[in-house]
């Protein structure tokens, strides 16, 4: 990672999570399916703060959680992140009309071939922030 004045790290590109993200903010989400392999697989662990329900499997587990998904209600907001390996990971948050719902983690290991999505995990809650 990038450093700046008092050795805080700051955001590497992470271009393959960016896009992802971007997708997920759009109105047409499913379109996050092109970018994964046949070998797909995910667990997204979301937290509300008083529930939590965990969301794994392939790419019908994705499909799954995609079809639970408010569209375009919360935007995802990419704080830092890095490249190490074959794999992306980023620290962010989850803002509904612009206010904090919620801090995230997300990994992605990408097929060295195609540069597709292998492997998602991603971890969101709204009890630790990191912006304030």
């Amino acid at each position: 990672m990038s450093r700046r004045s008092g050795g805080r790290s700051t955001m590497s590109p992470t271009p393959l999570l960016h896009a992802w993200f971007e997708i997920m903010d759009s109105t047409t989400p499913e379109r996050v399916l092109d970018m994964i392999t046949d070998d797909f697989r995910l667990s997204i662990l979301f937290s509300t703060g008083d529930k939590a329900a965990e969301f794994e499997g392939d790419r019908a587990g994705l499909e799954v959680y995609l079809a639970q998904r408010e569209v375009s209600v919360l935007t995802h907001h990419l704080l830092q992140g890095a490249v190490v390996g074959d794999t992306e990971l980023v620290l962010g948050e989850t803002r509904r009309d612009g206010a904090f719902e919620a801090s995230f983690n997300a990994s992605a290991q990408l097929a060295e071939d195609s540069g597709l999505v292998r492997r998602l995990l991603i971890c969101r809650s709204p009890w630790v922030r990191f912006t304030a």
